[in-house]
């Protein structure tokens, strides 16, 4: 293989028109010998801006030096000294706007490929049987955890290798949060990766219960006034769909992403021998750009649809990853962007038959600094489509705060806490992750999560 250079070494993928018809993993990989190349790229900084644009500050100079000189086993440890979920992170963290983004061989070629470098160490881990760093010895303080996603996985590893007995509640009937339920199995394994990292952080001494509604089957109050938890800590994600509001939203055929995945992902309902039905249309429609758009078309399509994206913006202003677009063009999805949905039409079974819309061009920016769409008159057109799939963002169930004495919620229904240390209104009690900002990404919530085992060591030893 070539000397490092300018350009990162290449990384096998399935072709598209095989892998649009698999639910199997798009990206193969690095082997060995390429990620020794690929790492030999980087250039060890002295002042690594990469770490600066990390949310987990890993030392990724340390793990990528020591895997070029190819002593996995240390290269692992430093690795999971910030991460407790490595495998995951080098598969769906958006590196190209974050510590990749700031890699200085990208000034004059391409960044080094951190994220997956990050994969390849983790999967070389997890076939090897490699062990994360013991936890401390335990100090007898007792932390509950809500959620088992990436905010409260990162926040319960975190504290059990200070030493806390930490228990994880999870609503779910299988720990990993949207790990499990929303990212799509051909971007992030369920039965390798996500059940693998997940035993890690069990590995540490954390306890996870499923099937426990914080809210109904016990409350924050009762886990720390009857339980002898002393603090507690929110990652419970962001689960509530938002919707368009547009005529015929009620339609038979018209899902939210969030119910769609969670039948595909965590129901597994892409396999022949699954007992839970998945409606295959003909035709689908989804609404939106972001990551979870994607996902939802890409399944889609993977289930035997024509699927098309709208979107109501231009391809610069698309949220979603660069790769995940790219990826979805080359399987085949169509995409109409500058449009924008304003009906559901139906049958008189009311069934979806088609999806009216109107053009868009973009105006002045708003607050988010996008330009703004603005509708063109007279330009409203129809598509026909089968079922529509609205991926459009999601926001806190309300019940955990509508159940917690003095936990106080912003005009979005967003737990309030504070972003160093997920301090809230309510003594002893943390939040993080989409719970406090809304929906976002796994990396951010795993920030958000470590900021929160900070905070509430903190508050423990001075308590």
């Amino acid at each position: 293989m070539a000397a490092p250079g300018f350009e990162r070494v290449p990384i096998a993928e399935q072709e598209p028109a095989v892998r649009a018809k698999n639910f199997d993993e798009v990206c193969l990989g690095y082997t060995e010998e390429e990620a020794v190349v690929e790492a030999a790229r980087c250039l060890n900084c002295k002042n690594p801006r990469c770490v600066q644009g990390c949310p987990v500050q890993i030392n990724i100079p340390g793990f990528i030096t020591a895997l070029k000189e190819q002593k996995f086993q240390e290269s692992y440890e430093i690795l999971t000294q910030s991460s407790s979920l490595p495998a995951v992170c080098g598969r769906v963290c958006p590196q190209e706007t974050q510590c990749e983004a700031q890699c200085i061989r990208g000034i004059k070629g391409d960044a080094v490929s951190i994220g997956k470098l990050e994969r390849f160490i983790a999967d070389k881990a997890r076939v090897e049987g490699m062990k994360m760093q013991s936890a401390a010895t335990k100090n007898g303080h007792k932390v509950a955890v809500i959620g088992s996603g990436p905010a409260g996985l990162t926040c319960a590893g975190d504290l059990a290798k200070l030493g806390y007995e930490v228990t994880i509640f999870e609503a779910l009937h299988e720990a990993g949060g949207v790990l499990t339920y929303g990212i799509p199995e051909f971007r992030l394994p369920k039965d390798t990766v996500v059940k693998s990292e997940v035993e890690n952080v069990k590995a540490l001494g954390v306890k996870i219960e499923t099937n426990v509604v914080i809210g109904k089957s016990i409350t924050i109050d009762e886990l720390m006034s009857e339980e002898g938890f002393e603090a507690v800590f929110i990652g419970s994600g962001a689960g509530l769909p938002m919707f368009m509001k547009i005529p015929g939203e009620n339609a038979k055929g018209v899902f939210s992403a969030n119910e769609y995945l969670t039948r595909n992902n965590l129901m597994k309902a892409f396999r022949d021998d699954s007992d839970t039905p998945i409606f295959k249309p003909a035709k689908v429609a989804v609404i939106g750009g972001g990551n979870v758009a994607m996902d939802a078309a890409r399944t889609a399509l993977r289930l035997g649809s024509e699927v098309t994206i709208i979107y109501r913006r231009s391809e610069a202003e698309l949220p979603a990853r660069v790769e995940e677009v790219h990826h979805a063009k080359e399987e085949g999805i169509k995409f109409e962007l500058l449009t924008n949905p304003v009906e559901i039409l139906t049958t008189e079974d009311n069934s979806v038959r088609a999806i009216k819309c109107i053009r868009m061009e973009l105006g002045e920016p708003d607050a988010s600094g996008r330009r703004r769409p603005v509708a063109i008159e007279g330009s409203e057109f129809e598509i026909p489509m089968d079922a529509v799939i609205m991926a459009l963002g999601t926001s806190p169930n309300p019940l955990i705060a509508s159940t917690t004495e003095g936990l106080e919620t912003n005009k979005w229904k967003c737990i309030v806490a504070d972003e160093a240390n997920g301090k809230t209104t309510k003594e002893g009690v943390y939040a993080g992750g989409d719970a406090v900002t809304g929906a976002a990404t796994v990396i951010l919530a795993m920030g958000a999560g470590k900021a929160a085992a900070q905070g509430i060591d903190e508050y423990l030893k001075n308590k």
